[in-house]
């Protein structure tokens, strides 16, 4: 027992903790950037002013992650962010497929737990800065108030992720809050009254269905008449959760300040919205319904912006402007809600998407005025209407895993992180990055430091695609669906497809490429064919006579015709898919986004995928053969489909996939990295939603890694991650390696990205 009766100053315990770097907030970008540092020798101090890890994902607040892949509603394929977004996103699914925010919790928190270089600070605000000078952050003030200390965080580098800028705002580094007008930045899409100066607070609901009648009497402060809010009819007893995105308030006050009087102004809204459907009486179905969870945090959109050596337009979203020192990307759509959020008349959101993705540069990722603080999250250095892209949570992660990695240069070089710009390290920093798994659009990995760069490689087999194998079965062209195809340049082969139709009647047929590199956008039209066909089975050969200038993606479209039905096949391949040109209105997505002419947007078709278990390809024939499978793109330097797989993929009949590196002379291996095939189209929504499967169809499962005389290095089974790195226990030296993996099934045959050795 401990006891006092004195009466003299007393004061909270006070811990001194030195890192290499130190995060201010917790949410997925904190925690994606925290690993990616420590795991690459940093000592890290992670600071959460939360019980929880995830921020807006969390079971506080119950968002789920996206970002470029936008629930596969747009035209980005391929386009799961890399590195820790992707790791975290995939061991949810595998782990949580039903998207339990509690599960998310203990995902992120295990996650962090497992790096013995982060010291983790849950409960813990940062309330002051210090500074060394006017441009230099010394050590940062933090209170926890579960175990009443006061922690002096001192580092040379400091990254902000908080959110709400926190410690920028108290360093002194240059923000903005609020939207530019249309005039500062040129951008056309700068917002008008109605659209506000900030993106407003949401909070969410969970019910639950007790199997017997539930009463509900609302509290005092709720909103009496939910018939005020404008758009009151789209509430219903069904939805909950973060499908109540729209449940938002605050874009005319202040986000940060404010945030209090916008909490409780959405807690009136949602229990007044309870209230409305279990006692008006228009929800029969909500009798046996009770209010489970409501959330006690808003999760906030936006606040304050800093300023970096570069601040992203609305023109390097849809121009998709190219940077030498970009590090990230995103694809989310601007994305701008109305200033008066649930009380307006307008639509929730106002989502214009670009043709693909776009890249995030090195100079927006720290502080212009403050040489050693890095921007993480949705901070990053962006005007509002850019902002409106960047600000989702896997774009925000995704550029703070490269400013994590820019801070572990920044200690190796002893510089400062405007000097990786200045000094010309930004190679190096991609470099590193996409040796982590890291996609760059426009850039490929080159490796000097592989290992696999001088090797001989020899496949057991590579797949020369002529078409899918087994039997197929049919389905009704009810939607205009198009097959998308990695052609090599030169002439298009012969095309073979089998259609079904009850009467006679004609096909339209076209074949369309992108405008753009890298893009998936079918927008150049290249060819058009009407094929008539008669009532029963018509085997169709297709000819085109287009010569293709360059490898890429062609789409085989497929006009709809409900007279009609297409042989599709159960079979699928890394690389390869269909499309649909289809409604997705969760994003904005009605079949064709056609803009106003006077807001800077274009005007395309979307084509997307289908979840699976749909998204079936169609059963097409090739005759003269795709040969991009080939066991050389494991060297390639890009490790996900763009303009081609690159990926080598075994031949289907293939009964032992196996790939052989040989070196002239032998070499010393100590680390093997193995990216596989986990399905970058899959979204992997964090929350809410579940998934068709906890492993992806395409992903290797089991592996073994030889050396020249058979011994056995490595051995792996029920893997489902995207990238395995394989540390040898002791230095390996030889003139050979083999790799022998097994297909996923007996419907999707095994893929490897790629295949790097180091010394």
């Amino acid at each position: 027992m401990i006891t006092s009766g004195t009466t003299g100053d007393r004061a909270f315990p006070t811990v001194d903790i030195n890192a290499d770097l130190v995060i201010t907030g917790g949410g997925l970008s904190g925690v994606c950037g925290a690993i990616t540092a420590a795991r690459q020798g940093l000592k890290v101090v992670l600071v959460q002013d939360r019980p929880v890890l995830g921020g807006n994902a969390s079971s506080e607040v119950r968002l789920w992650i996206l970002g470029a892949t936008s629930h596969m509603g747009n035209n980005n394929r391929w386009a799961r962010e890399g590195g820790l977004v992707n790791e975290i996103l995939v061991e949810n699914t595998f782990r949580n497929p039903e998207g339990n925010p509690v599960i998310f919790d203990m995902v992120l928190l295990d996650k962090v737990t497992q790096e013995p270089n982060i010291t983790l600070l849950l409960n813990t605000a940062v309330y002051a800065a210090e500074k060394k000078d006017e441009v230099t952050i010394d050590a940062l003030k933090a209170f926890c108030s579960q175990n009443q200390t006061t922690y002096n965080l001192t580092a040379p580098l400091f990254c902000d992720a908080s959110g709400d800028g926190v410690v920028g705002f108290l360093a002194g580094a240059a923000f903005r809050m609020g939207a530019e007008s249309r005039d500062e930045f040129g951008e056309m899409f700068a917002p008008s009254a109605e659209y506000g100066e900030l993106l407003g607070h949401s909070l969410y609901f969970y019910s639950k269905d007790t199997g017997r009648p539930v009463k509900y009497t609302p509290p005092a402060f709720a909103l009496k008449d939910i018939t005020t809010i404008p758009r009151f009819k789209s509430f219903n007893a069904g939805d909950f959760g973060c499908k109540l995105w729209w449940i938002e308030y605050g874009g005319r006050l202040d986000t940060v300040h404010d945030t209090e009087k916008i909490k409780w102004e959405l807690w009136k809204v949602i229990y007044g919205v309870w209230d409305y459907i279990k006692n008006s009486g228009n929800f029969p179905e909500a009798e046996t319904l009770t209010l489970e969870w409501v959330g006690m945090i808003p999760g906030k959109r936006e606040s304050r912006r800093f300023e970096g050596d570069y601040m992203m337009v609305q023109q390097d979203i849809i121009a998709q402007r190219r940077h030498t020192d970009a590090v990230a990307f995103g694809g989310w759509s601007v994305d701008l809600h109305p200033a008066d959020g649930v009380f307006s008349e307008k639509p929730g959101c106002n989502q214009w998407h670009s043709k693909g993705i776009y890249q995030i540069p090195y100079r927006s990722l720290y502080s212009r005025n403050i040489r050693n603080l890095f921007l993480g999250g949705r901070i990053i250095s962006a005007s509002h209407v850019a902002f409106a892209s960047t600000r989702v949570m896997a774009t925000a992660a995704y550029a703070t895993q490269a400013a994590a990695m820019a801070a572990v240069i920044c200690k190796e070089q002893q510089v400062l992180p405007g000097d990786i710009f200045y000094k010309g390290l930004v190679p190096l920093l991609q470099k590193r990055l996409q040796q982590t798994g890291q996609h760059i659009p426009g850039l490929q990995l080159r490796d000097t430091d592989d290992l696999v760069q001088a090797a001989t490689i020899h496949a057991s087999s590579e797949l020369v695609f002529t078409g899918f194998p087994g039997t197929s079965f049919v389905q009704p062209l009810q939607l205009s669906v198009a097959q998308l195809l990695p052609l090599p340049k030169g002439d298009i082969g012969p095309i073979v497809f089998h259609a079904d139709a009850t009467e006679d009647t004609t096909l339209e047929v076209e074949l369309r490429i992108t405008s753009r590199s890298g893009n998936h956008t079918p927008d150049v039209t290249l060819e058009k064919q009407v094929i008539a066909l008669h009532p029963g089975r018509n085997c169709v050969r297709l000819q085109f006579g287009t010569i293709l200038e360059n490898d890429g993606y062609a789409f085989i479209i497929f006009h709809k015709n409900p007279l009609v039905q297409l042989h599709r096949t159960t079979k699928r391949l890394t690389g390869v898919l269909s499309v649909f040109n289809t409604v997705n209105k969760a994003v904005s997505n009605y079949g064709k986004q056609t803009p106003p002419e006077d807001i800077g947007m274009e005007a395309f078709e979307f084509w997307c995928p289908q979840r699976r278990p749909e998204g079936h390809n169609i059963d097409l024939k090739y005759e003269a053969g795709i040969p991009l499978f080939q066991a050389e793109n494991i060297r390639n330097g890009t490790d996900r489909p763009v303009s081609s797989p690159n990926a080598w993929v075994a031949d289907w009949t293939d009964p032992a996939p196996q790939l052989t590196l040989r070196w002239d002379a032998p070499v010393t291996i100590s680390r093997i990295d193995l990216f596989f095939d986990a399905d970058y189209d899959h979204p992997m929504e964090s929350v809410l939603m579940t998934h068709p499967e906890t492993v992806m169809p395409f992903c290797v499962r089991s592996y073994r890694i030889k050396n020249a005389v058979g011994l056995v290095l490595a051995e792996v089974t029920g893997n489902y991650q995207t990238h395995n790195q394989l540390q040898l226990q002791q230095p390996l030296t030889t003139d050979q390696l083999i790799l022998e993996i097994d297909h996923p099934s007996a419907d999707v045959p095994a893929a490897v990205f790629a295949v790097r050795c180091y010394a």
